[in-house]
């Protein structure tokens, strides 16, 4: 079947690796590519697939409840891909209603879009939501790791949110018989990831010799999953995932952030040629963050199991890519930086308006 989806949220980290992934793979889709370009969404980071002649970018915002009506009424969408949230932690914590906006509100408007576009006919449609592990809350030292059956415990603005917005989507599920599915999944690492997050902040940091700035002791622990993996646990999902399930989306990496920073520290240091243990001198602990969760771990045995899901990258593999990326393209980390993206692209738009 030639699908016609919508992304949301597809100038972002993960959007832009998954619609790279599905236009390059899917040549018979026509996806629609709907974001509303705030500060992490950047086009330069889907360079290699816009001029492609299944793939289309539309500058919206997603609680624009009219202009997601006339969208779905011009492309006539089978498939909604939502992953367009705001998603950093200590952003929501000084604009949490931000956060509710976007997350909940936004998420509510395309539920809605979709349902009302469907009308009851819903063969062949999905509704499919991108969520996080940090709804779940926080884990012990010794605690098995979430399930998709693990009970629901949100401690910050951002991942009340993302609870939110999963309850959302399962109620239109349960109430309206929306075809849906969610997937919960761990941190995020690779290529084009905006700076602010903590692994292309520090690997930033290390090579210009500035501060690394751990919260507390740095013993919070992250599991980490190579953002290819990612978009591809999401195609096999959309494919073949069951309707009104879960599944959650993990590297399998648990860490500690002191010793992800060590290790960050010995790859730069041995990918600049510096002697080893060099950038370790720049740690710097600082004030921990409110309600900062001691440790986030998930269970990917559903999806490995139910779907034949695996990881294409160890974490060392992966985390060196990572490393040697973001070393070899300093100018589009200093235009991300700077915030020069957004000029040129806002520049770009207004001369196609």
């Amino acid at each position: 079947m030639n699908r016609k989806i919508l992304v949301t949220g597809g100038a972002g980290f993960i959007g832009s690796h998954l619609l790279k992934h599905l236009v390059k793979k899917y040549s018979g889709y026509q996806i629609v590519n709907l974001d509303n370009l705030t500060y992490a969404g950047n086009l330069e980071n889907l360079r290699e697939i816009e001029g492609k002649s299944n793939y289309c970018f539309v500058r919206e915002d997603i609680c624009n409840l009219k202009a997601l009506k006339e969208l779905f009424l011009k492309y006539r969408f089978d498939t909604v891909v939502h992953l367009a949230a705001e998603s950093h932690v200590d952003r929501s914590i000084m604009d949490p209603l931000a956060f509710a906006q976007t997350n909940v509100i936004g998420t509510l408007s395309l539920l809605q879009t979709a349902l009302e576009s469907w009308r009851g006919d819903f063969e062949g449609k999905l509704f499919y939501h991108v969520s996080t592990d940090e709804v779940y809350g926080s884990l012990e030292k010794n605690d098995n790791p979430f399930t998709e059956w693990s009970r629901y415990d949100p401690h910050s603005p951002y991942s009340a949110s993302k609870a939110s917005s999963d309850h959302f989507v399962r109620a239109y599920h349960d109430t309206y018989g929306l075809p849906i599915v969610i997937s919960n999944c761990s941190n995020n690492y690779g290529s084009y990831q905006f700076p602010e997050k903590l692994i292309p902040l520090f690997i930033n940091n290390i090579k210009n010799n500035k501060p690394l700035p751990v919260y507390g002791k740095g013993e919070n622990v992250r599991d980490w999953l190579f953002v290819e993996d990612h978009a591809s646990a999401i195609d096999l999902i959309m494919h073949n995932g069951k309707n009104g399930e879960t599944y959650n989306i993990g590297g399998g990496n648990e860490w500690k952030n002191i010793d992800l920073i060590k290790k960050l520290i010995s790859i730069v240091d041995r990918e600049l040629r510096r002697t080893p243990g060099t950038g370790e001198k720049l740690i710097t602990y600082v004030t921990d963050r409110a309600g900062h969760d001691l440790r986030y771990a998930i269970d990917s045995s559903k999806l490995r199991k139910e779907l034949g899901w695996k990881e294409s990258v160890d974490f060392d593999k992966g985390l060196t890519i990572t490393v040697r990326w973001y070393l070899e393209n300093q100018d589009w980390l200093e235009r991300v930086t700077s915030g020069e993206y957004q000029k040129y692209y806002e520049q770009i738009y207004n001369n196609r308006k």
